[in-house]
């Protein structure tokens, strides 16, 4: 089976997108560029006991998505505590709404942003009274 075990996120201005997940996030960041011979910097994501992977974010090595066109990748989303708080960070951080909050009946609340590089990802709360 292949697991998925790595993530990159291509970013425009590296200073900018670490400053969004930092905020946004709590992600911290390690200086992996020696390594990729370009600007590369890991994620980590969280603790190691809990359940989740860690990824990176990397140069952008061609133009960006453009605005409302389809993904051409993967979309990540990250599991949060309080949907709404996030949310409010996202905004303040200078991310965007791409698909507004709604509910996953009986299991979660999700919604979708664009992040300050225009990359879309989603966030995620587990909720059993969703609806």
């Amino acid at each position: 089976m292949g697991r998925l075990v790595h993530f990159e996120i291509h970013v425009d201005e590296m200073n900018r997108a670490k400053k969004f997940y930092g905020e946004v996030f709590g992600w911290k960041f390690e200086d992996w560029s020696e390594y990729a011979g370009m600007p590369y910097f890991g994620a980590v994501t969280g603790d190691e006991k809990e359940l989740g992977i860690n990824g990176a974010l990397m140069q952008r090595q061609s133009p960006p998505p453009g605005t409302n066109q389809p993904l051409n990748g993967y979309a990540c989303t990250m599991s949060v505590e309080d949907f709404d708080s996030t949310e409010s960070k996202i905004i303040n951080n200078g991310g965007k709404v791409a698909l507004p909050k709604y509910a996953l009946p009986g299991m979660a609340w999700q919604g979708y942003y664009i992040d300050t590089e225009g990359n879309t990802f989603g966030i995620h709360q587990p909720d059993e009274n969703a609806k």
